[in-house]
């Protein structure tokens, strides 16, 4: 099968469809899927022409592994391999102080590391050929179009100069899930609150030694940290934090003086470091901040995932943020337009009770993130000895997989006709263009 982002774009966009999304990362392209199955047409906008660049956010808590098979998509991603994250250990001050193994909590699956390009191609790759499902790769958003207030659609770009070519695509709802950057956000006139964080973060991927496993690492000493990975198929993805601001003064004092500081952080990624690790070319730097919204939506637009409210890297929540939106999205969106009259747009009293809903999840999962942050980033001797002994305390407490648990293992619904329509694309034959699918609602 020819894959969305590795065919050439299309040459013409249609003047209209129901659903207009922007941005074709995980949430975007997961949210087009479940749409075109429900028989809803659902154009899918992304700018780039291939899915070959550097992702961060790759980890998939085990909720979302769930809701993955749930959704027919057991049989990509085995076909396509992944890794699972076994355990995550805490070591501060080169002494470990908190274990978490994930096969201790019962009836849920271990966490996976699959690369976002696999992870973006397996929801192409669903939902091609489905009747009005249309891919736009090459396309980017340009502007917003407004009539008496409401968006009826936006104006799209492909090119650049004199030569770009513009279209305008009608929707009854413009969907915003073009990321912590969002032109959509920035375009919609909602008021968003951007608070940058302390400290930013540089990270890099190394080769992952065989006796490594499959053992994800939070190494702290006072306020620096390294957040250690394991990534498919055979490397780890670390975090380092620096000052806000601080890349310049990092840069400054050499590329050596930081790699013997990551060295000396843990002793016993030095050999690799040394080796592989060999210029500024192999770091990435993410600047890190959060955009909390009280409004997510305008009669005919949304906001979903970071777009609508940016997660910090701290426990990798973005990606999985990002999808638990479109999942919950599909049945109140699909509601909505059923009960459109005629073309109008989909208002936003009918989004009110999802925004509310995922508002306050993602804000409770920023608090927490910031909680965290605040504690990784102590300094003070006293402050150090007191993280350290919360660290031990909640090891040894007896109730730890219970609040784990609730922390990390909180499910998210799956609109009963998402799995039906599931169960009915194990059948060959099924899709609109002949071509059979797998699927399985259970991992």
């Amino acid at each position: 099968m020819t894959r969305p982002d590795d065919r050439p774009a299309q040459t013409a966009a249609p003047e209209e469809t129901d659903v207009l999304i922007i941005g074709g990362g995980p949430a975007g392209s997961l949210l087009a899927c479940l749409l075109a199955r429900r028989g809803i047409r659902t154009v899918l906008v992304e700018k780039q022409t291939n899915l070959e660049r550097s992702f961060r956010g790759e980890t998939l808590a085990a909720p979302s592994v769930t809701s993955l098979h749930k959704l027919g998509f057991g049989p990509a991603l085995r076909a396509h391999g992944f890794l699972e994250t076994t355990t995550v250990t805490t070591v501060t001050e080169g002494r470990p102080v908190l274990h978490v193994d994930y096969r201790r909590f019962r009836d849920q699956p271990l966490p996976i590391d699959i690369p976002q390009p696999a992870l973006i191609r397996i929801f192409n790759d669903a939902a091609e050929g489905l009747p009005g499902y249309v891919y736009l790769s090459g396309w980017s958003f340009s502007s917003l179009m407004e009539e008496d207030g409401a968006v009826r659609g936006a104006e799209l770009v492909r090119g650049r100069g004199s030569t770009a070519e513009r279209t305008r695509v009608r929707a009854r709802l413009v969907v915003g899930a073009d990321g912590r950057f969002s032109k959509v956000r920035k375009a919609s006139g909602l008021p968003a609150d951007i608070e940058p964080m302390a400290r930013d973060f540089l990270s890099f991927k190394l080769p992952r030694p065989p006796e490594w496993g499959q053992d994800a690492q939070l190494i702290v000493d006072h306020d620096r940290h390294l957040v250690v990975l394991p990534t498919f198929p055979d490397s780890l993805r670390i975090g380092h934090n620096l000052p806000k601001r601080g890349l310049a003064t990092l840069r400054r004092a050499g590329f050596a003086a930081f790699r013997d500081g990551i060295a000396a952080l843990s002793p016993a990624l030095a050999p690799l470091v040394r080796e592989h690790l060999l210029s500024w070319d192999d770091t990435s730097f993410l600047e890190i901040f959060t955009a909390e919204m009280e409004q997510w939506a305008r009669d005919g637009l949304l906001l979903i995932g970071d777009a609508s409210h940016t997660a910090t890297p701290i426990l990798g929540q973005g990606v999985n943020l990002a999808m638990q939106d479109a999942i919950t999205l599909v049945p109140v969106l699909v509601a909505a337009l059923d009960a459109g009259a005629g073309r109008q747009p989909v208002g936003a009293g009918e989004l009110a009770d999802f925004v509310a809903g995922r508002r306050a999840h993602k804000m409770h999962v920023t608090r927490f993130q910031r909680m965290q942050e605040s504690q990784l980033a102590v300094s003070s001797p006293r402050g150090v000895r007191v993280r350290r002994l919360r660290y031990r305390l909640l090891n040894a407490f007896p109730g730890k997989y219970r609040i784990f648990d609730k922390v990390i293992n909180a499910q998210h619904p799956v609109d009963p006709v998402d799995l039906s329509l599931a169960q009915a694309a194990l059948s060959p034959g099924s899709r609109a263009d002949g071509a059979s699918t797998q699927a399985e609602v259970a991992p």
